[in-house]
């Protein structure tokens, strides 16, 4: 019997050795993926390839973020916060206008396969009454990149004739060509369809539910204080207003651009994409949506490109997901401004990198660094 205890107390006392163990190796690697993102940002910022940065990187209910660098460099000197407030480009399209088009999905007011002219009927004419919106979703309309800026104009219907006007450089639905215009169509779909502004359906149907507070069209001069200017214009910063061009002549509120968020409400957004639509009694979409998102859209053959509806897969804007990320079972996006993401739903992990790259002026790119971040993620999850 005393030897049965005593092998029993081994046991035990090996097995907690081996938890012990291995809780430390756990430890070490997470404290190895922190210390090389630090180091990765803090060479940045020294290279002069960006004056500051947040970072946000999440695995279940695990989670490290901070700040680095500067909020601004001009007039004067401000330090990155984690709660600085970032101009977010493009993510506009997979944080507002794509999953608004979802829902109104949802919500049998349309469907992804009708075409545009269903809905907007004065886009018509020579190949534009084949478009529909799953292929301004996936950047296979074949309309252009962005609508031209000169002669110098203003106000949002001045956008949208423009984009009515547009001609067709591609065959729709053949070839993938990334393009704004695509997502200005889209925005007004879902404000035709709703009756309401772009600015205040995703507040009531997306931000508000998930209390991301800090995430809006238009923010109040009142937190000015935590916006992250953009560059230099004229002399003078862009600064607490979005900074592409379209989407300010348009009135900043646009569905390719214009929204502004902070590293902390993009992750909430990210734990709903993660969880199927929902947290925890609040749903904004169905995993039947989420899953149509997510999943490849376009024919690898035809466009050598994967897109989801509005996410990126595989393309060559795919750089967040780094040298690791499993490339069919991922995907994200990126911002003109600096920001972008990269989401692993099987893993409940993502990744997000929020920049002022651009701040005071137009800097080189940060692919390099998106690359190495989502790189070193993924390594220490074990990809």
């Amino acid at each position: 019997m005393f030897m049965l205890k005593k092998i029993i107390v081994s046991f035990f006392c090996g097995f907690l050795l081996i938890v012990n163990n291995h809780a430390e190796q756990n430890n070490s690697l997470s404290a190895a993926l922190t210390k090389n993102i630090d180091l990765v940002i803090q060479n940045n910022i020294k290279g002069k390839k960006i004056p500051g940065a947040v970072v946000w990187i999440e695995k279940e209910n695990l989670s490290y973020s901070q700040s680095y660098g500067k909020r601004c460099v001009t007039p004067s000197p401000k330090v990155m916060q984690k709660n600085t407030i970032f101009d977010a480009a493009s993510l506009t399209k997979i944080m507002a206008t794509a999953p608004s088009i979802m829902i109104l999905a949802e919500k049998e007011r349309l469907s992804i396969n009708d075409p545009i002219v269903k809905h907007l009927p004065k886009f018509k004419g020579h190949q534009k009454n084949k478009i529909t919106i799953k292929q301004l979703l996936t950047h296979t309309s074949g309309l252009p990149p962005v609508l031209p800026l000169k002669p110098k104009w203003k106000g949002y219907q001045h956008a949208i004739n423009l984009c009515y006007s547009a001609s067709i450089n591609k065959v729709p639905g053949r070839y993938f060509r990334y393009s704004d215009v695509n997502f200005i169509l889209l925005g007004e779909i879902i404000q035709k369809l709703s009756g309401v502004s772009l600015k205040s359906f995703v507040e009531k149907e997306i931000f508000d539910p998930l209390e991301m507070k800090d995430t809006c069209f238009l923010p109040s001069k009142s937190n000015l204080y935590r916006i992250a200017p953009t560059t230099k214009e004229k002399g003078k910063l862009v600064h607490g207003i979005v900074h592409d061009p379209t989407a300010r002549a348009m009135g900043g509120i646009a569905g390719h651009a214009g929204l502004f968020t902070t590293a902390s409400d993009l992750a909430k957004y990210c734990r709903m994409i993660i969880n199927n639509g929902s947290i925890g009694d609040i749903k904004v979409l169905s995993k039947n949506s989420i899953d149509i998102m997510t999943k490849i859209q376009t024919s690898m053959v035809s466009h050598k490109v994967g897109r989801g509806l509005g996410w990126d897969i595989d393309s060559q804007y795919s750089s967040p997901r780094g040298e690791g990320f499993p490339k069919y079972e991922s995907f994200g996006h990126t911002g003109w401004t600096g920001g972008s993401v990269w989401i692993h739903p099987k893993s409940k992990s993502f990744v997000i990198l929020m920049t002022n790259r651009n701040h005071p002026f137009e800097r080189r790119s940060i692919k390099p660094l998106r690359m190495e971040i989502g790189t070193l993620t993924a390594k220490s999850f074990g990809f």
